[in-house]
């Protein structure tokens, strides 16, 4: 099952598990039980809400689940960002592509399209190789993980389709990346 199915359906049951075990007791009733705690000791004061506890309940995830809904949120993210003139990955993107390693090795049907690009610094010949370094850079690094070749493909479009028109620094920097497609 999805996990965020899951995450959902646990945030609906729970509530409505919550209110199922509230319930509304008629006066007689009321009167009857303190007049039981009142007999073995205890008084109704210590009980508020006749023994049931009253707030916001949180879902309790597992920690296997805590880490499946992390790399999911991971996932999200699949721009990879380079640095000036360098195709290696840096340790910032680790755990986003730790993410999408785990991703495709538990779906070893799934393909993912890493697409490498570059500013426009640099001859487009130039450009075009930088980006093809980039894009297998992130390639080696899923097939660290386990990730099939077979599952991935690369393709480099130099500077050819940049996020920033900007030519500033900011844009440059946009422009220098790998993009995981699924």
């Amino acid at each position: 099952m999805d996990l965020n199915k899951l995450f959902k359906a646990m945030v609906i049951a729970i509530p409505l598990f919550a209110l199922g075990a509230c319930s509304s007791t008629s006066e007689s009733e009321t009167d009857a039980s303190s007049s039981t705690s009142s007999t073995s000791g205890q008084t109704s004061g210590e009980y508020a809400n006749g023994g049931v506890e009253t707030g916001g309940v949180a879902p309790v995830l597992s920690p296997v689940e805590q880490q499946k809904l992390k790399e999911q949120e991971l996932r999200r993210e699949n721009i990879i960002y380079f640095d000036f003139d360098r195709s290696e990955v840096q340790t910032e993107n680790a755990e986003i592509l730790q993410a999408h390693g785990n991703y495709l090795v538990e779906h070893p049907n799934v393909k993912v399209l890493i697409e490498g690009h570059a500013d426009e610094r640099g001859t487009p010949e130039y450009n075009i190789a930088l980006g093809e370094r980039r894009a297998k850079a992130i390639a080696k690094y899923l097939q660290s993980m386990g990730v099939q070749p077979s599952q991935m493909s690369i393709v480099s479009y130099g500077e050819e389709k940049p996020l920033d028109f900007s030519r500033s620094e900011g844009g440059f920097a946009k422009n220098r990346r790998g993009v995981l497609v699924y």
